[in-house]
């Protein structure tokens, strides 16, 4: 049986987290699938920025240091986040970009596998992994003497018996949404004698994560997409405790100093996860980080973490279904998997051509997804794409799907707009073919 714009309709009036939706900024007449990227403003955000403005730098200006708790602001925001991803009170700091964070905890993870298993000098990645984890991993390897190996999926567990020191994965592939299984690949691993690293820039706030339970060595993530804290918002870091006082991280700045105000001329590194910040602090950053956090608190009433996994899961199934019903012999395919546990919170579709015009048309129209260029290299067994000169894979189509705040019957708008877009091709008009510099 079909479904229905009635059927979804039902579907929002039964939802348990459908208050939650009312704590964010939402534009009429926009339905945004595009939190995976940058997620929408907290209603709290603005006076509470304008509050740090006004009252804690206008008025009480360097005593907010101590008076607005300021100072320990990455720590109280970090055990905030903790809770998202299965970590422990005082694991985590909310601090830095997600590049930042991930150059600290490589260069540590490195540093640790050159004591224990000095032989061993290969890092393993997904070659589809975000651009800017094999950027920043390219040049440690350079730096320190390693080799990155970058592999299909299929070739992570055989490359780990070779000389692999480090495994660096982000567990939601931004691409295709494909989720990898944290706890197996961890311990695959530590079979052989191999650290592992998580890039959660994908999956904190939409998928719950258990670092801990996982064994994990290392983990980063970023604040502005599921986290809803604003363009730029501050990423955060975790360390596990057992590795928190063994090596230093790289940036040795004063805020990770073990007593930053002796203002010694020597470094020493703060206790556990504090010796990971490196600066001064970004207050007014942090404050709207705190924001979009402080919804995840209202949501552990109505179910936390499993609440919102389920949500997501119904809403990228029902968004596959329809666009399978209403927009079949339209050249759509489907990256991402449809098993549940190998999916994040989004769904990518595939087109050999015109992928770029018809996200912008909807865009439009104000259904907001983004693009992604097709994988130059093959490798995926996908056909080969035509649509903008390359040889590859196809291009996708990204659509994100934050259970905070999207309903069910914004799905089926949603798919709506894209059937009328591929059966009039109004993605082929001139305006929607010309490239902008963000896609």
């Amino acid at each position: 049986m079909s479904t229905t714009l009635n059927h979804c309709r039902a579907l929002d009036a039964g939802d348990p987290l459908r208050s939650l939706r009312d704590h964010f900024v939402l534009p009429e007449g926009v339905i945004y699938l595009d939190g995976n990227s940058l997620g929408v403003l907290p209603k709290t955000a603005a006076a509470r920025v304008a509050e740090v403005i006004t009252r804690e730098w206008g008025q009480d200006l360097i005593r907010s240091w101590n008076s607005a708790g300021w100072f320990n602001l990455p720590q109280r925001l970090g055990d905030k986040i903790a809770s998202l991803i299965g970590a422990g009170p005082g694991e985590v700091v909310a601090t830095d970009s997600t590049s930042v964070n991930l150059y600290k905890v490589l260069s540590a993870a490195l540093g640790i596998a050159a004591e224990d298993a000095p032989d061993k000098k290969t890092v393993i990645s997904e070659r589809s992994n975000f651009p800017t984890d094999l950027y920043i991993a390219e040049g440690l390897c350079r730096e320190r003497g390693y080799k990155l190996l970058l592999v299909e999926p299929d070739g992570i567990l055989p490359a780990l018996h070779g000389d692999a020191a480090v495994l660096m994965l982000t567990h939601v592939n931004y691409r295709t949404g494909a989720q990898h299984d944290m706890a197996a690949l961890t311990a695959a691993a530590h079979a052989t004698g191999c650290l592992a690293v998580w890039d959660l820039a994908h999956s904190a706030g939409a998928v719950p994560v258990d670092l801990n339970a996982a064994r994990a060595d290392f983990a980063v993530g970023c604040g502005y997409k599921y986290l809803n804290g604003g363009p730029g918002a501050p990423a955060f870091v975790w360390v596990q405790p057992r590795h928190a006082d063994r090596f230093r991280q790289p940036l040795s700045g004063w805020w990770g100093h073990a007593a930053p105000f002796e203002f010694t001329p020597d470094y020493r590194p703060a206790p556990g996860i504090t010796r990971y910040l490196c600066g001064t602090q970004p207050m007014l950053s942090l404050a709207a980080l705190e924001c979009g956090l402080d919804v995840f608190g209202t949501a552990e009433s109505l179910g936390g973490m499993a609440a919102l996994r389920a949500k997501s899961l119904a809403l990228t199934d029902l968004f596959i279904d329809l666009v399978e019903q209403r927009c079949a012999g339209h050249g759509l395919g489907l990256a991402t998997p449809r098993e549940h546990a190998q999916r994040g919170s989004q769904v990518c579709l595939t087109r050999k051509d015109g992928a770029y015009a018809i996200v912008q048309a909807l865009i439009q129209r104000g259904v907001i997804g983004d693009f992604r260029a097709g994988d130059p290299s093959t490798g995926s067994g996908q056909a080969p794409s035509t649509g903008s000169g390359r040889t590859g894979t196809p291009d996708i189509l990204r659509f994100g799907f934050t259970p905070l705040y999207i309903g069910f019957e914004d799905v089926w708008h949603a798919v709506e707009h894209l059937k009328q877009v591929l059966e009039s091709a109004e993605w082929q008009r001139p305006e929607f073919n010309q490239k902008h510099a963000v896609t």
